[in-house]
């Protein structure tokens, strides 16, 4: 589906497969049942505007000043809600924290914003 301009949550995507067992995942589907669950995705998939990232950010913000410590986003990005590997989460960060380890949150925030995925529309 991410080749397809989507990037569903895991609870996403169960859902839209009605809850299956853990035994029932893993097997191959046909494209006649694929369509179907990407259009579902396609229409139902809410992205976070930059103002939901910056106010989300701005709750480990603990000295107002636009900065996360760098170890404190790390460890939220790889443990909180659909957790990333290290290995994105060092790709995210790479570059962007300052001597004394601190990230400017908007600055991570602006870099998928400069320039969007294109989705595909499948109706």
């Amino acid at each position: 589906m991410q080749a397809l301009g989507q990037n569903p949550t895991s609870s996403e995507v169960l859902k839209v497969l009605g809850m299956p067992k853990p035994e029932e995942m893993g097997s191959m589907i046909d494209s006649e049942t694929f369509l179907p669950i990407l259009q579902q995705i396609s229409k139902s998939s809410e992205k976070g505007t930059y103002e939901d990232f910056v106010e989300g950010l701005h709750v480990f913000d603990e000295e107002g000043n636009g900065t996360v410590m760098g170890a404190e986003l790390r460890h939220v990005l790889a443990t909180l809600g659909e957790k990333l590997t290290l290995r994105e989460v060092d790709q995210i960060l790479m570059g962007q924290e300052d001597p004394s380890s601190s990230i400017i949150y908007e600055g991570i925030i602006n870099l998928p914003f400069a320039h969007p995925v294109q989705t595909a529309s499948f109706e």
